[in-house]
């Protein structure tokens, strides 16, 4: 996927095939990608991380007035959770991840493969990587809130055991 030049959005982790399991819209929808990457620093000027849905006709994010169907949501949760599970276990690679194969996950869904992997197209890879995985741990206690919450919403849903 080339990244546009314009963007503030810097992927780290994409899936850009996308389109082939975007649920009911699967082959025939205009998102092309999702990913997890750095934006704009905040207040306090450090990077954070930001989700993104790429649509092919524009090459970037449609805004925020933008509604998402909710298997989306669920999707950019699924590659949350992949991005977490590879972090978990990057401090192995010297670079956080493996070059020669950036692929991290596929993962099943409606009878194609979401491909998560390190967006190798970014240029700086190799410095955003790394400040992506700092984020990561400097918001730990937020995250991992959140994912607690969940659990147990799914598990009294009966989606957990």
């Amino acid at each position: 996927m080339n990244i546009p030049a314009s963007t503030n959005h810097k992927p780290v982790i994409i899936s850009d095939n996308y389109g082939k399991v975007d649920g009911r819209f699967a082959y025939k929808t205009d998102v092309r990608a999702l990913s997890l990457g750095l934006s704009e620093q905040n207040e306090d000027g450090r990077a954070h991380i930001a989700a993104k849905v790429w649509r092919a006709a524009e090459e970037h994010w449609a805004g925020p007035m933008d509604e998402l169907p909710l298997h989306r949501i669920l999707d950019l949760s699924i590659l949350i959770c992949s991005a977490l599970t590879h972090f978990s276990e990057a401090y192995r690679f010297e670079d956080l991840y493996d070059p020669q194969h950036p692929v991290i996950d596929r993962i099943g869904l409606q009878g194609n493969a979401m491909t998560v992997a390190v967006c190798t197209d970014n240029e700086q890879i190799q410095e955003d990587i790394k400040l992506f995985n700092e984020a990561l741990s400097d918001n730990s206690e937020m995250i991992g809130e959140r994912l607690r919450t969940l659990t147990r919403m799914l598990e009294e849903l009966g989606y957990v055991r």
